[in-house]
C-alpha cells in the first residue's frame, strides 16, 4: 500500500476548509439601509460683538488741576473707589469763606430776632408806632433771607470740595485714562473710561429677510472661541429700524452671568435656528472614498451591487450624512463598503 505524504493530506485540508469558509462568507447576508427623508433643523450663524450693558466716562465737575490718579488701565476697582483727587486748595479756601460768611449770617439773624422780639413786646403796650414793628419786621426778614443764602453757598462750596475727590459709580475695570496728573482739567472733561464686567451682552446685525424668524425664536445661542459649549442670550432687543446701506437690523441680547473668557470687544458667533426641513440621509460609515470620488455600494433588488458616486452635504452628531444628488429615496446602500467590495468582485468573476 502506498504511503501519501501528511503534509500533504494537512494541505488538502486547509484548502477545503478556506474555500468553505470563503463559501459561506459569500452566502452570508449583505447588510442594507434604505435612502430616507428625515427632519431637522439648520442654524444661521451671523457675526456679534460682545459690549458691556453699561459704560461710564468718569468726567471732571469742576475746574482744577489733576492732583493724583489712584488707578490705571485693566484695573478692577468697588463701587465708592477713590479715582481721581484734584487739587482743592482753592476750594478749600473758598469753603471756608462761605462758612464764615454762615456765621456771621448767623449771629446777624439772632441780633434781628432779639430785636424782633423786644420790639414786638414793646409795640403790643402801645408804646411804639405801627411803622416800627413794620421796620422790625422787615429787618428779621431780611436777616432771614442771608442766612438761607449762606446756607446755600456752604452747601454749595461743600458740593464743590468733594467734586475734587472722584469715586467710582459702579464695580468695573478701567479700559482708559484720558488725564494725567499735573493737567488742568475742566467741568465734564473725561479723566477715565469705566466698564462693569457684572452684566455683558451681544450686539448682532441681522439681515432683514431673517427677522421674522429671530423675533419668533425670542433667544440666541453665542459660539464662543475656545469654549465648547454655547451660551444662550435673552431676552432679544430688536431695534425698530434697519440700515440703509448694509439692510440689516441690530438685534441686541443679554448674556448669562459668571461666565469667564467673554469680554467686551470679542468677536462671536450668534446662533439662530433656521426652519425645519426635509434632507435624505444615510449612515455616515456606508459612504467611500475613491481618490477624488465620494460614493456608495447600491444594492439592486436581485442583489447586484453597483458603486455610485454621490454628492454629500452636512454630517450629523448621530452618525448620518446628507445625500445632495446621486442617491433616490428607497434605495438600498450596503453598510459595510468593505464586504460589498468582496460581493462586487465576486459577482464579476462569476460573470466572466
Amino acid at each position: 500500500m502506498p504511503k501519501i505524504p501528511i503534509m500533504s493530506v494537512f494541505g488538502k485540508l486547509l484548502a477545503a476548509l478556506c474555500l468553505s469558509h470563503a463559501a459561506l462568507g459569500a452566502e452570508a447576508p449583505l447588510g442594507v439601509t434604505q435612502a430616507h427623508y428625515r427632519t431637522v433643523a439648520g442654524e444661521q450663524l451671523f457675526d456679534a460683538l460682545i459690549e458691556p450693558a453699561r459704560q461710564s466716562i468718569v468726567a471732571a465737575q469742576t475746574s482744577s488741576r489733576v492732583h493724583e490718579i489712584t488707578v490705571d488701565v485693566d484695573d478692577r476697582v468697588s463701587r465708592n473707589q477713590v479715582l481721581v483727587r484734584l487739587l482743592n486748595t482753592e476750594l478749600q479756601a473758598r469753603l471756608t469763606g462761605e462758612q464764615a460768611g454762615l456765621s456771621e449770617a448767623q449771629v446777624r439773624h439772632k441780633e434781628a430776632q432779639r430785636d424782633f422780639a423786644r420790639i414786638k413786646s414793646i409795640y403790643e403796650k402801645r408804646l411804639i408806632a405801627r411803622v416800627e414793628m413794620d421796620r422790625a419786621t422787615a429787618v428779621l426778614d431780611a436777616a432771614q433771607a442771608r442766612l438761607e443764602a449762606a446756607q446755600a453757598r456752604v452747601v454749595e462750596g461743600r458740593e464743590s470740595a468733594d467734586h475734587a475727590v472722584i469715586k467710582a459709580p459702579y464695580d468695573g475695570i478701567i479700559v482708559q485714562r484720558h488725564a494725567e496728573v499735573g493737567e488742568m482739567v475742566q467741568p465734564g472733561q473725561p479723566l477715565l473710561t469705566l466698564r462693569a464686567l457684572d452684566k455683558l451682552r451681544v450686539l448682532i446685525d441681522v439681515p432683514q429677510t431673517f427677522i421674522k424668524t429671530v423675533r419668533a425664536q425670542g433667544r440666541v445661542h453665542i459660539l464662543v472661541p475656545g469654549q465648547s459649549s454655547p451660551l444662550e442670550a435673552a431676552p432679544l432687543t430688536i431695534f425698530p429700524q434697519a440700515d440703509a446701506v448694509t439692510h440689516t437690523v441690530k438685534v441686541r441680547a443679554d448674556l448669562p452671568a459668571g461666565h469667564a473668557g467673554v469680554y467686551p470687544g470679542m468677536l462671536v458667533k450668534a446662533s439662530f435656528a433656521q426652519v425645519t426641513g426635509q434632507r435624505l440621509q444615510i449612515p455616515y460609515s456606508a459612504v467611500v472614498h475613491r481618490s477624488e470620488v465620494t460614493g456608495v455600494y447600491v444594492v439592486g433588488k436581485e442583489g447586484r451591487v453597483t458603486l455610485r458616486q454621490i454628492r454629500v452635504g452636512q454630517n450629523y452628531d448621530d452618525g448620518m450624512i446628507e445625500v445632495l444628488a446621486g442617491l433616490d429615496v428607497g434605495e438600498r446602500v450596503a453598510l459595510d463598503p468593505v464586504r460589498a467590495t468582496a460581493t462586487l468582485k465576486q459577482q464579476r468573476t462569476r460573470k466572466e
